[in-house]
């Protein structure tokens, strides 16, 4: 709409009512009335656009909406109650029995669930891929495979995945590419710029950004949002006009946001690396960073999480998190506060350990989700856990 992302952040809303609010009103209805039974019936037939049940749209969900699909570049997408919601819908809106899906092998842990788990009841098989192996990527299509699934970077171990490479791979063997950009934000990443057909978040992370609400997001081509639709519209994991209309005011600040978090994330790294009571550091933008040159390729920035892996392992990581004094220990991310979690014993725990050993998540890995605090306040906090950890 607008030449520049902050202001289409800031300035794409709702229609102005007759009332003149100067900012979008909440519309708190479960339900629209129809001017009259013509109306109803074109509108169930589709025939015409507009509001019929929040089931279906709302006007604070369309507003939200219409901004993400132009802050990811995409054509549609729908809302979702939360993160998961979009992560399942989006993938069973578009796959049937008998359909196979690559993916990454560094996913959400719940995301494992989905396709270890859950999908093979419904007769829909997953392969499994590692990022850092993208020779073998190809032989693990199959004939009926439908979706390829990715992260970048992967949650925790910030692994980055090269998605013009991957799009272009999906493009030959006619598979729908899926990306979760939740740790980027369409600020710092747009993944359909570089191919991805369908891009989701979980919306809980950095678009709400101060840890209030629950909720997912699905954007993409309209030839796949429209069966994930359908299949939302039915199974009903839709989003409240109050968690939407939040999410929607906060994306009036995510460049900001994610500007400072970025930022307090690449100082912070560099303290680490210069440690001696941590083995390895992962950021995007460090330099010696496995993923740096892809990253510097297609991301505007590294980024709000580090991940380290601090020496002693499992008991040396407890010690530094009951160490903190004041950082949050929380399985959440994205939030304004900095918040810390141990992926082995908490977020990633259902995986076996040679699960979690194959995507990088060693014993004493902590992912810290850097917060907009000052960022002397932060080294200082990490500064003085590593001290008392010992």
């Amino acid at each position: 709409m607008f030449e520049h992302f902050e202001t289409d952040a800031i300035r794409i809303q709702t229609k102005r009512t007759g009332e003149k609010e100067h900012s979008t009103p909440l519309f708190l209805t479960s339900s629209f009335v129809f001017d009259d039974a013509e109306h109803a019936r074109a509108l169930f037939a589709e025939e015409v656009t507009g509001n019929q049940y929040t089931r279906f749209s709302n006007p604070n969900t369309t507003e939200l909406i219409d901004k993400l699909c132009s802050l990811e570049h995409t054509e549609d997408g729908i809302a979702t109650a939360s993160g998961m919601s979009a992560v399942f819908t989006s993938v069973f809106g578009l796959v049937k029995s008998g359909d196979h899906i690559v993916s990454a092998r560094a996913i959400f842990g719940s995301t494992h669930q989905i396709f270890a788990n859950i999908l093979p009841r419904f007769g829909v098989t997953t392969t499994y891929v590692d990022i850092n192996k993208p020779e073998l990527w190809e032989a693990a299509f199959q004939e009926n495979t439908k979706i390829v699934y990715i992260e970048t970077p992967s949650n925790p171990g910030l692994d980055i995945v090269d998605l013009a490479w991957v799009a272009a791979l999906c493009k030959k063997k006619k598979a729908i590419l899926i990306v979760d950009n939740c740790f980027c934000s369409p600020y710092i990443q747009r993944p359909a710029d570089f191919g991805a057909d369908i891009v989701i978040h979980s919306a809980t992370k950095y678009l709400d950004g101060q840890g209030r609400v629950i909720a997912g997001i699905i954007l993409g081509k309209k030839e796949y949002i429209q069966p994930i639709r359908y299949m939302a519209r039915n199974t009903g994991p839709s989003l409240s006009p109050m968690n939407a209309w939040i999410i929607s005011k906060s994306l009036e600040t995510l460049a900001v946001r994610m500007d400072r978090h970025s930022e307090n994330a690449m100082k912070l790294a560099e303290f680490l690396e210069q440690s001696p009571d941590v083995e390895l550091v992962r950021y995007p933008f460090l330099p010696n960073d496995p993923g740096y040159a892809i990253a510097k390729k297609q991301m505007k920035s590294g980024g709000g999480i580090v991940s380290f892996v601090i020496k002693g392992g499992v008991d040396r990581a407890r010690k530094f998190l009951d160490a903190l004094k004041w950082f949050s220990l929380t399985a959440n991310l994205g939030d304004t506060r900095t918040t810390v979690t141990h992926p082995t014993s908490t977020t990633h725990s259902k995986l076996s350990e040679a699960e979690r050993l194959a995507v990088g998540i060693l014993p004493g890995l902590i992912r810290v989700s850097v917060g907009l605090e000052h960022i002397d306040d932060i080294i200082a906090e990490v500064k003085q856990a590593l001290a008392n950890s010992k």
